[in-house]
């Protein structure tokens, strides 16, 4: 009998850590959620204009953008905030953009109207996955604020603002070569393969950052990740409905 593979934490390959969402987190926002993959925790909010940047002025669409940051304090030793600094980090940029990429693949921008929504996905916490654990918090934030924009009147009663749900979730290939799902710190800072996989409700893909950190991978190897992300994004999804459906 083959003896079932466990990593570190106790999980088998294809487990993810345990996932909470707390719906409405701020009396604020127009959406809001507080998002905790094991020891991750991100606070996503979403902000309702009715208006839109400059260059989508009359072109009947709306906007929406991200805007991705991490706590002084959110890792085990204390880092100065980028806007004290007076520049924003490459990373940071790089993660906002992403956020806001996948979230607009499933927002129908014209049924939104001349409307912006911006998601400002915060890290109270970070042990891995901040940034798929932002676009799944992120969606439900969403879906909360274009609801509210429709009970408000900014958005028209019948539009399908939403075409499919988005989330995101990082697999990896351990120092043994093992393929993983969601991965902490503690495996993400050892690992050969670091990729991030960011796939709608319908299991259709809108982005995949796989990098080689170490010993390149293979086919066979990239196959067994997605499969693992894929996997994990439909529990996600599952996840959201039922958050969104309470």
């Amino acid at each position: 009998m083959t003896q079932k593979y466990v990593r570190a934490d106790g999980r088998a390959v294809d487990d993810m850590r345990e996932i909470r969402i707390i719906r409405e987190w701020s009396d604020h926002a127009e959406g809001s959620a507080l998002i905790e993959f094991g020891g991750t925790k991100v606070l996503c909010t979403a902000s309702f204009e009715s208006t839109v940047p400059r260059w989508l002025r009359g072109q009947g669409r709306g906007w929406v953008t991200a805007e991705y940051a991490m706590l002084p304090r959110a890792t085990n030793t204390r880092s100065s905030r980028e806007a004290v600094k007076g520049k924003i980090g490459g990373r940071t940029h790089e993660i906002s953009r992403l956020i806001g990429r996948s979230l607009r693949a499933v927002v129908d921008l014209e049924a939104l109207g001349e409307n912006m929504i911006t998601l400002d996905c915060d890290v109270l916490q970070a042990d891995g996955g901040t940034r798929t654990a932002a676009i799944t918090g992120a969606f439900v934030a969403l879906a909360d604020a274009i609801e509210w924009a429709r009970a408000e009147g900014h958005i028209r009663k019948r539009a399908e603002v939403l075409g499919d749900s988005v989330s995101a979730v990082s697999v990896g290939v351990l120092p043994d070569g093992k393929a993983v799902l969601d991965l902490p710190y503690q495996e993400d800072s050892t690992a050969e393969t670091d990729m991030n996989v960011v796939v709608t409700g319908g299991g259709d893909f809108v982005e995949v950052q796989g990098t080689a950190e170490g010993a390149p991978f293979n086919r066979d190897q990239l196959n067994e990740l997605l499969d693992l992300a894929l996997g994990g994004c439909g529990r996600l999804a599952e996840l959201q409905r039922q958050v969104l459906a309470q």
